[in-house]
């Protein structure tokens, strides 16, 4: 108990809120299964997802990250695992119905290639020995053998490799032991190996699976003086390069101190977090670029408009849009209209043209898309916009979007959002975000 105590503590920083993402049914002979709906989640007492044993092989390692709690200067407790211990306490949370899968990472033990055969043990003896069938998300550690990795992701739904920091000059000064090449070098493996693998399925029905669930990666956001817009920019260069599933952000903890860090008492950024996500999500499905979110002159998101509303406001020359004709690409870029509801206004509006009534119960959030839309070449009856009243209405949407008591950073923000507002006159500095 005193292992589970200190090695899920551990991992508890390495923060991605995951889901599994592949499928497999349940097998004669075989213990649990995976749905791409994800597995069991749960929240932590900070509204983090956790959602599967989240535990470390061993927190010992022999890298010196600044900012890493187990870096080997940090004088905290250790322990380690054995592949027995870790398959042994994954079968009996399962079966007690504690968990539905594992996420399975360790510090580096004497190097990579050894910490690589400890995980690939353990793997091993739950897929093999134990024939658990349930999800499992395992880290790939950079530097480790590529034959290595590839039996490491014949074992795993989901492969990761962190590359922590967004910036070569960050990862030099606060992780120098670590190197862009040597963390997108198995980045680059897996991504091939899994179109491999996709050809080999086709062709043989039984070829076994590598990373079905694909792979992803997580970065700190807020240790260094990167900016959102190089932390975008990085983003979707790995979503078009590697075929990620998912980048995840990571609001830096001050766990450790250290001259290169944030004082110990620095809040996490979370909101900033936030933001990152929903820029994530505009590029992943909304089909933005991240050049037109940030650019160099304004490289940091407002705290006080998403990034959608942040671009709209910025960008009035291409609104209003009419409803009835607009295309599907356009209507995406309406605050208020999501996929789900840009999706039914297409269909809807083939059978007669949509007013503002039907928009409603199309489930388009009103309360900001009126201010960006017509329908029938007219706007919401009795609607006036100002540029005050327009800020002020998506500003207070999306405070009520975040509303959650429990989260400290949100009664900051509720705090600074009075003084944070701008002078009158001063409202287009403030919509274009955050200056360096």
């Amino acid at each position: 108990m005193e292992k589970l105590e200190i090695l899920t503590a551990s991992a508890k920083y390495d923060v991605a809120c995951t889901s599994s993402g592949s499928t497999r049914k349940g097998q004669t002979g075989a213990l649990g299964n995976t749905t791409a709906m994800g597995i069991c989640h749960s929240f932590a007492a900070d509204g983090r997802c956790i959602s599967l044993l989240k535990v470390l092989m061993t927190n010992g390692c022999i890298y010196d990250c600044a900012y890493c709690i187990n870096r080997k200067s940090n004088p905290v407790r250790r322990a380690a695992f054995t592949p027995e211990e870790i398959a042994d306490i994954t079968m009996q949370f399962y079966r007690r119905n504690y968990i539905e899968g594992l996420f399975l990472s360790s510090g580096i033990m004497r190097n990579p290639d050894y910490t690589t055969e400890q995980l690939i043990a353990a793997l091993e003896l739950l897929r093999n020995v134990y024939r658990f069938n349930g999800y499992i998300h395992v880290k790939a550690i950079p530097g480790a053998d590529d034959a290595l990795l590839s039996r490491l992701g014949l074992l795993a739904d989901r492969m990761s490799v962190n590359i922590e920091l967004p910036s070569q000059e960050s990862l030099g000064r606060l992780a120098p032991d670590k190197s862009k090449v040597s963390i997108l070098q198995p980045m680059g493996l897996i991504t091939n190996r899994i179109k491999e693998n996709r050809s080999d399925i086709v062709k043989y029905n039984h070829a076994p699976r590598f990373a079905p669930a694909g792979q992803s990666t997580q970065m700190i956001v807020g240790a260094s003086p990167d900016t959102d817009y190089q932390i975008l920019n990085l983003t979707e260069g790995l979503y078009r390069k590697y075929a990620l599933k998912r980048v995840f952000f990571s609001a830096y903890t001050p766990v450790v101190e250290d001259s290169l860090l944030p004082s110990l008492d620095t809040k996490p950024p979370l909101l900033r977090e936030h933001r990152l996500y929903q820029a994530d999500w505009l590029l992943r499905f909304y089909g933005f670029k991240a050049n037109e979110l940030l650019d160099e002159a304004v490289p940091n998101f407002n705290p006080l408009l998403d990034p959608k509303c942040s671009w709209a406001v910025n960008h009035r020359e291409q609104f209003p849009v009419e409803i009835n004709r607009a295309p599907y690409e356009m209507l995406l870029r309406v605050p208020g209209i999501g996929v789900r509801s840009a999706q039914r206004i297409v269909k809807a509006r083939r059978a007669g043209a949509l007013d503002f009534h039907a928009l409603k119960k199309l489930g388009v959030v009103l309360k900001r898309a009126q201010f960006f839309i017509t329908c029938k070449d007219k706007p919401l009856e009795g609607l006036k916009v100002s540029e005050h009243t327009l800020l002020r209405s998506l500003m207070s949407g999306e405070q009520l979007a975040l509303q959650q008591p429990q989260v400290e950073q949100l009664t900051l923000f509720d705090d600074f959002n009075l003084s944070a507002l701008p002078a009158a006159g001063d409202w287009d500095s403030f919509t274009k975000g955050a200056k360096a």
